[in-house]
C-alpha cells in the first residue's frame, strides 16, 4: 500500500478523497471544488470517521466561500456562516466536526478586518491545519497507548478507526499499528460492525495491506471469544466524549463495553482531545443521529428482510464511564474518575489557548 495514501487531502486547489462506500472492492476517489459535494460526501458516509469529517469540514467551509467576489463584509460573513450551517446539519452526533467548524469561525471573525482575499487565505491555511494537528494527534495517540498492548496480544476492534476515518494513522488502530511497528506480536479480531459493515470492509482491508494477522469475526461472537479467552484488550474509538467520561461510538460499541467488563477484559476508548465535548456533562445530551432504513434491510445493495418492516436504526450508542478502562489521547492516557481527570484536560487546553 502506498504509505502516503489517505482519506483525504488538498491537492492543488480542490479535496480528494476516497469513497469510502465503495471499497474494499474498487479504490476510488472523489475530486471536487463543489463544498456541497463534499457536504453530501459526509451525509452519505462517502468520507466517515469523526476526525476526518471535522477534516472534510473546514475544506468544504473553505470551498463554499473561495469564489466570493467583492469586500462586501456582510454578504461575505453571511455566506460563511450559511455554509458553516449546511455542515452543522450533516452528521450531529460527532463532536469532531462542531469542533472544525468553530475552528474555522475563530479563525474567520479574528481575521474579519482583513480583505476578503486575505480573508480566504487564512481559512485555507486553517483547514489545513486542522488536517495537520489531527495526525499529529494520533501519532501521539498509537504511542501512548501502544504502552498498554503486552507483547502478544489479541485485541478486538470495533467499526474503522484508522486512517481512512482520521487525517493520517488512526486512533484505535493508529495504537495497534503503532504497537506492531514496535514488534509486538499483535492478532486483531474484528467484528463485522453491522449495519455497513465498516469492520468487515474497511478495517480489514486496512490491517491486511499492513500485514498484520486479521480475524473477521460477527458481531455476535464476541462474548464466546471472550469466554475462550481469546481477547486480551478491546480497543474502540469515539464520535464524542461528555465531560465525565461517557462515550458515543458507533452502534454496538455499548455491546461490546458490558461483556468485556463481565470477563474481566479492559476496555479502551482511543480518542483526540477534540473528540471531548466540554460542553456537555454526561452522555444522556449527546445527540444519537438515526439513520434510514435501507441501511438495516439491504446488504450492498442487496435486500434481505420483507418490505413495508418498520426499522430502527441509530447509528450510534453511547457507553457509560463505569465500563470503560482508560481513554487514551494525545495528551495522555486518561483512567477514572474521569469527571475529575477531563476536568484537569479542559482546564490545561483552556490555559494553552
Amino acid at each position: 500500500m502506498n504509505q502516503r495514501l489517505r482519506s483525504i487531502e488538498w491537492v492543488g486547489d480542490k479535496v480528494k478523497m476516497i469513497d469510502q462506500t465503495k471499497l474494499p472492492l474498487k479504490l476510488e476517489f472523489i475530486e471536487t471544488d463543489d463544498y456541497l459535494v463534499i457536504a453530501d460526501a459526509i451525509k452519505k458516509l462517502k468520507i466517515r470517521g469523526a476526525p476526518a469529517i471535522g477534516i472534510a469540514a473546514g475544506f468544504g467551509i473553505y470551498l463554499g466561500v473561495k469564489n466570493f467576489q467583492g469586500d462586501d463584509k456582510e454578504k461575505f460573513k453571511n455566506l460563511f456562516e450559511n455554509v458553516c450551517e449546511v455542515f452543522a446539519q450533516t452528521r450531529p452526533t460527532a463532536v469532531n466536526l462542531f469542533w472544525a467548524i468553530d475552528r474555522m469561525k475563530k479563525t474567520f471573525y479574528s481575521n474579519i478586518k482583513l480583505g476578503t482575499d486575505e480573508l480566504k487565505k487564512k481559512l485555507l491555511e486553517e483547514a489545513l491545519a486542522i488536517q495537520n494537528d489531527d495526525i499529529q494527534m494520533c501519532k501521539t495517540i498509537g504511542l501512548n497507548g501502544s504502552k498498554l498492548i503486552p507483547d502478544e496480544a489479541n485485541i478486538l476492534t470495533h467499526c474503522n478507526t484508522g486512517w481512512l476515518a482520521t487525517g493520517d494513522y488512526g486512533t484505535a488502530l493508529g495504537i495497534i499499528y503503532t504497537a506492531f511497528e514496535q514488534g509486538k506480536k499483535v492478532r486483531v479480531y474484528v467484528d463485522e460492525t453491522r449495519p455497513l459493515l465498516q469492520g468487515a470492509r474497511l478495517t480489514t482491508w486496512e490491517l491486511m495491506q499492513r500485514g498484520i494477522e486479521t480475524i473477521l469475526i460477527t458481531d455476535n461472537m464476541s462474548a464466546y471469544l471472550m469466554k475462550l479467552g481469546k481477547i486480551d484488550c478491546v480497543i474502540v474509538g469515539a464520535d464524542r466524549i461528555a465531560l465525565n467520561g461517557d462515550t458515543a461510538n458507533k452502534i454496538g460499541t455499548y455491546n461490546l463495553a458490558i461483556i468485556s467488563k463481565f470477563h474481566n477484559i479492559p476496555f479502551y476508548v482511543a480518542a483526540p482531545t477534540s473528540s471531548i465535548d466540554f460542553n456537555i456533562k454526561t452522555g444522556d445530551e449527546i445527540p444519537i443521529e438515526e439513520r434510514g432504513s435501507e441501511e438495516i434491510v439491504e446488504i450492498m445493495g442487496k435486500r434481505i428482510a420483507p418490505e413495508g418492516v418498520k426499522t430502527f436504526s441509530p447509528a450510534f450508542d453511547v457507553t457509560p464511564n463505569e465500563l470503560i478502562t482508560a481513554i487514551i489521547t494525545e495528551v495522555g492516557v486518561i483512567y477514572p474518575p474521569f469527571e475529575e481527570n477531563l476536568q484537569k484536560i479542559k482546564e490545561s487546553i483552556k490555559s494553552r489557548d
